[in-house]
């Protein structure tokens, strides 16, 4: 198996990503599969156009992408894509797209195709909290995530795809009160765990995932 894991620089304002830091970082060692490590641009555009590119040249089995989600407690893999560009914030270099859409002969929406409630599981087995999230947000997130699952659809058939968000590291956290974090060596052990999950499953398990809101 060919997993090709992809993380973002760091954006609005931060001076570090902790998707960047914990993807560099995850122990590959004994995995049974290749583990093809790429850093992303956090740009609207951009970061498909270098995704799939390397999805085209390595042409792997999974694609894991890997972001920041400032705020969350947990480490979140995402149910679903949804085909929108809405930027609260401009991306690194200055775009910022409103209600459009990633593309324009993709469907509404597309689901993650990893077992996120397997990986869930296993990472809440190592005691680090996990959960199902159920939006990616519509920024470059979101972008990069259904941009993944259409060249998927379009192009690499036999892959799967899907995105995790992670909570910020305790330096970014200082300087916001009450704003949860997770130590980096933290989030690199759970998305091992992850990739173990996506491994070992094919199909995702029976779990409890939804939310009431």
């Amino acid at each position: 198996m060919k997993i090709l894991m992809t993380a973002f620089d760091p954006f609005g304002g931060e001076s570090v990503n902790p998707a960047q830091e914990a993807v560099k970082h995850v122990d590959v060692t004994g995995l049974k599969a290749e583990v093809i490590k790429i850093e992303v641009p956090t740009v609207f555009g951009k970061a498909i156009e270098v995704v799939a590119a390397a999805m085209r040249r390595e042409q792997p089995d999974v694609v894991l992408a890997v972001g920041q989600a400032g705020g969350r407690f947990e480490i979140t893999p995402e149910r679903v894509a949804i085909n929108v560009d809405d930027a609260r914030i401009a991306d690194n270099e200055g775009n910022q797209p409103i209600d459009q859409p990633i593309f324009a002969d993709g469907p509404a929406a597309y689901f993650a195709t990893v077992p996120i409630k397997a990986m869930v599981k296993a990472i809440q087995d190592i005691g680090i909290p996990a959960a199902v999230s159920n939006t990616a947000g519509t920024f470059v997130c979101n972008h990069i995530m259904y941009g993944i699952l259409y060249l998927i659809d379009k192009e690499l058939p036999q892959a799967r795809g899907g995105f995790i968000h992670v909570p910020f590291i305790p330096e970014q956290a200082v300087s916001r009160r009450e704003t949860p974090s997770m130590a980096m060596e933290d989030i690199s052990r759970a998305l091992r765990a992850a990739l173990e999950a996506i491994i070992e499953y094919e199909d995702d398990i029976e779990l409890v995932g939804g939310a009431e809101h």
